[in-house]
């Protein structure tokens, strides 16, 4: 993403550079100078902007997907301690069961 807005800086550069460069009466039946300095600079400004949005949108699926694998390792956590807890309830049960009816 970073590769991107520096290309685009770069091509945003060259345009305002042309353009100072051919400062003389642009008319627009003419193809020429004027034409390909405004594409690279349309160019630049993509693909900085463009270079942004992906910098942020692979940031916020980077966050979303660590919220997911945190969750689901949570998850796994409580079913773990509700089955700890399922299996204590059960020894305790049998354990006063046990000592309620003593067998002598």
């Amino acid at each position: 993403m970073k590769n991107l807005a520096i290309t685009g800086l770069i091509l945003l550069s060259l345009s305002v550079l042309l353009f100072y460069l051919t400062a003389n009466n642009f008319t627009l039946n003419d193809l020429g100078m004027p034409h390909i300095m405004g594409i690279l600079g349309g160019i630049g400004i993509g693909l900085i902007i463009g270079g942004m949005v992906g910098y942020v949108s692979k940031g916020s699926a980077i966050k979303a997907e660590q919220k997911r694998k945190e969750f689901q390792k949570l998850q796994q956590e409580k079913e773990e301690l509700e089955k700890r807890a399922a299996d204590i309830a059960r020894r305790e049960a049998e354990l006063d069961a046990a000592n309620q009816n003593p067998q002598l």
